[in-house]
C-alpha cells in the first residue's frame, strides 16, 4: 500500500521575518508575471471594473423604469 505522509514531520520552524520576506517575494513575483503578461498582450479586465460596469448598467435600468 502507500505510506502515510505527515507534512508536519518535515516542516522547519520559521521566524516572522522569514514568513514576511517570503510573502514579499511571492508578491513581487506575482506583480512581475502580471506585468510581463500584459506586455505580451495577455491582459484581462479586472473584476472590479466588470462589477462597476454591471452596477452602472443596473442603476441605469432602474432609473429608466422608475423615471418613466
Amino acid at each position: 500500500m502507500s505510506e502515510h505522509y505527515e507534512p508536519r514531520a518535515e516542516q522547519v520552524e520559521r521566524t516572522g521575518e522569514e514568513v514576511r520576506s517570503n510573502w514579499v517575494q511571492r508578491r513581487r513575483d506575482k506583480i512581475y508575471n502580471e506585468i510581463s503578461a500584459n506586455r505580451r498582450g495577455e491582459y484581462t479586465v479586472p473584476t472590479w471594473v466588470l462589477a462597476v460596469l454591471l452596477g452602472v448598467f443596473v442603476a441605469g435600468w432602474i432609473a429608466l423604469v422608475v423615471l418613466k
